[in-house]
């Protein structure tokens, strides 16, 4: 028996940290939503009880070091499964770029994996056993455009965001989302307004989500790396409706209306940076 999955990556509309809570996260409030650039996964039926997986790019890790493998020792383990799998994962998705690509390849994972071994489990119950894994997992089980709460685990599903056209792009840094938020001073940032994004989602309005998007995360990240910085203010000077920085970064990300503007953004940016992504929101059903 053999399944394929798609996993797709994710931007943020919105990111708030409200404060610092006991177990040392912060309390988020995040809307993201699924974008049509996406890892492929293979799973393949094995009688032999054991996980195989072919990671199919460099410098990413094919052993328990992997989400995707972790959510399968998960399974296993949790549900006793006697049977093997064999996982081919094909990357597209940037790596550590603010995207849940690791992420997604794992809520794709426990997915295709459900019906594999025949779990039958719902989505809210995969969803509590991704949280385990990543605070972004559970929203990518979800997928569409959903509103994150908590560590990023609680997810209140919205509308299809609107159609349009996004520009990525990916400076060749890394950043440790740990220490972004270290050093995120939530008492001192101006926080984006995540009640009007929700409600442009829900209006099905492009042009208030461009009025309401926003990131606490740049607040660090811009700071850090002028580059991604630069990136961003190289989005709007080639006419983007509006950019962002995504997650922790160092990804960010253009929102335009029209494709011939989108294309000039899009061809603009590739003079600035190697990894340069046109895409359109995800529009798969749930």
């Amino acid at each position: 028996m053999k399944i394929n999955v798609k996993a797709p990556a994710k931007i943020n509309l919105s990111l708030d940290a409200l404060y610092k809570r006991k177990d040392n996260y912060h309390e988020l409030e995040m809307v993201m939503t699924t974008i049509d650039l996406a890892d492929r996964l293979q799973l393949v039926l094995l009688e032999k009880d054991c996980i195989k997986l072919d990671v199919k790019a460099h410098f990413i890790p094919d052993d328990k070091r992997n989400l995707v493998y972790q959510a399968a020792a998960l399974l296993k383990e949790r549900f006793q499964i006697k049977q093997g799998v064999a996982i081919t994962l094909d990357k597209s998705i940037p790596v550590a770029a603010g995207l849940a690509g690791g992420s997604s390849d794992a809520a794709a994972a426990l997915k295709g994996l459900n019906q594999l071994w025949d779990l039958n489990l719902s989505l809210e119950e995969l969803a509590d056993l991704g949280a385990e894994l990543g605070s972004d997992i559970p929203f990518c089980l979800y997928g569409g455009t959903a509103l994150a709460t908590g560590r990023g685990e609680i997810i209140e599903p919205l509308p299809m965001m609107p159609n349009c056209w996004i520009v990525l792009a990916k400076p060749s840094i890394s950043v440790s989302t740990p220490g972004v938020y270290r050093d995120l001073k939530v008492g001192e940032v101006k926080h984006p307004n995540t009640k009007g994004m929700v409600q442009a989602i829900q209006d099905g309005s492009f042009e208030g989500i461009c009025d309401n998007i926003g990131n606490v995360l740049e607040t660090v990240t811009l700071v850090k790396h002028p580059e991604v910085k630069r990136i961003k203010e190289k989005m709007l000077e080639f006419g983007a409706d509006t950019a962002l920085m995504s997650g922790s970064g160092p990804t960010v990300f253009a929102l335009v209306k029209q494709y011939s503007r989108a294309k000039r953004v899009y061809n603009g940016l590739r003079g600035f940076c190697e990894e340069v992504y046109l895409v359109r929101p995800w529009q798969e059903e749930r």
